[in-house]
């Protein structure tokens, strides 16, 4: 009988173990749910910077490259608000309604979960600071939670219509007016970030952090002259810097381990004599449907996380944004909804997974799917990009290259599954530039 009963004691124990043990995984898991930080540089093409190759300095996103991921087959849209609304949306701009400059009022937060909305259902604590006008319906903070943002600091001109987005700014914080008075609008965005991450330390954050910098019309900056210099390049700097400053406060609050920190850009440079990579004039700028306008940096650093100084050459575009940090926050993608992104978690891990091959750009009625050495467009048009981003070759469509007719065959099918439609916006949409390598006329 005293051995019957240590043989059940020891059962318990076992049991309890078992328990406990499960448990401690549970929360291991729980703890491993990494913060996610979403910087969305504005008219911010490969050319602005360093590690791609660009003129200009920019140690803190070097830094940030050196120690995490960089990737070279980056896509967005060619303009600011389509690009916006695929972020948001995970859908492609011929399904969320944004093709061009004039359609953010397209895509409503009731159409489908934003990426916030879907972060804030797994249990996220979720903020937007920066630009916004391009989409619609944020005012209030009503209109917030419909999004799925519990807070926000926007540039908002309907607060004050004389109001810019650096100096004097017009924000709108939770729905009240910011009285800003001699204060740099990017710092206030900053602060604002950094308050919000310090009071949700404790548990997982979603930071979409759309920055005005480097969108025109420039100015000086806290850190250069009133008068005379080279604006963009003081911009870039103070890009670059408020970057470095959040990477800091992140290691202050000892949170650098547990966040995702993600650097990408809404559209290509705005093509001036500097829009160059490796000394040479790149194809094209923001608002083309040349490489210039749609290729840009994404920088992503996860301490300890994502392998230390890695380029990965496998394509991606904005839309896998929403894919990839539903796998990294073990969300789930909303039913019934046609997104369009690939999750590049695995690759995030150091683990090779399952990369698209292609990747999709669309402006207004204009289109086209990339693969690392071809392009097709919606008038079927094939171009060899093996000297890109300095040149598009078109290929003569009765080409008897094996290789392009491989191409031709692989892009098309890709395109086919993607579906594009031709249907207009309800705004009307803009058009794109064909030809030449300056921007379209520079957008708000």
């Amino acid at each position: 009988m005293k051995n019957a009963r240590l043989g059940f004691a020891w059962v318990l124990v076992v049991l309890l173990m078992a328990i406990s043990v499960s448990t401690a995984d549970v929360s291991a898991a729980e703890a491993r749910r990494p913060n996610i930080i979403l910087i969305l540089a504005d008219d911010y093409g490969i050319p602005g910077v360093g590690c791609y190759g660009g003129i200009y300095k920019t140690p803190h996103l070097d830094a940030l490259a050196a120690d995490g991921l960089r990737f070279t087959h980056a896509y967005s849209m060619p303009l600011c608000a389509p690009t916006r609304g695929v972020v948001l949306s995970g859908r492609y701009p011929f399904r969320n309604g944004v093709r061009d400059n004039g359609g953010g009022g397209n895509y409503k937060p009731t159409d489908s979960p934003s990426i916030a909305a879907m972060l804030k259902s797994a249990g996220y604590a979720t903020a937007v600071a920066g630009k916004w006008r391009q989409l619609s319906y944020l005012k209030t903070p009503d209109d917030a939670r419909a999004w799925g943002f519990d807070e926000f600091m926007i540039w908002d001109v309907s607060v004050n219509p004389k109001g810019e987005r650096y100096w004097d700014p017009a924000y709108n914080h939770n729905g009240k007016p910011v009285d800003a008075g001699d204060k740099y609008g990017p710092d206030l965005l900053h602060d604002f970030v950094v308050d919000f991450i310090e009071r949700h330390r404790d548990e997982p954050f979603f930071v979409y952090y759309p920055t005005p910098l480097v969108h025109s019309p420039l100015l000086h900056t806290p850190d250069s002259g009133k008068q005379g210099g080279n604006r963009y390049a003081d911009n870039v700097a103070y890009l670059d810097k408020l970057v470095g400053k959040l990477a800091t406060e992140l290691d202050r609050l000892k949170l650098r381990e547990n966040t995702m920190l993600v650097f990408v850009g809404d559209n290509g440079s705005t093509g001036d004599a500097n829009n160059k990579i490796d000394g040479k004039v790149i194809d094209g700028a923001k608002g083309s449907m040349l490489e210039g306008g749609s290729r840009v940096p994404l920088i992503v650093h996860w301490k300890g996380t994502t392998p230390q100084g890695k380029v990965i050459d496998d394509p991606v575009d904005v839309s896998d944004f929403y894919a990839t940090f539903a796998e990294a926050a073990g969300a789930k993608l909303p039913a019934d909804v046609k997104f369009d992104g690939h999750s590049f978690a695995p690759q995030l891990r150091g683990e090779t997974g399952t990369p698209r091959s292609t990747a999709f750009v669309q402006l207004g009625d204009q289109w086209f799917v990339r693969s690392k050495s071809w392009k097709l467009d919606q008038a079927g048009t094939l171009y060899s990009m093996k000297n890109a981003p300095y040149e598009q070759i078109a290929v003569a469509a009765d080409s008897q290259d094996p290789a392009a007719a491989a191409a031709r065959q692989e892009l098309q099918a890709a395109l086919d599954e993607v579906g594009p439609s031709a249907a207009k916006s309800k705004a009307g949409d803009a058009k794109p530039k064909k030809k030449g390598r300056r921007a379209a006329k520079p957008a708000p």
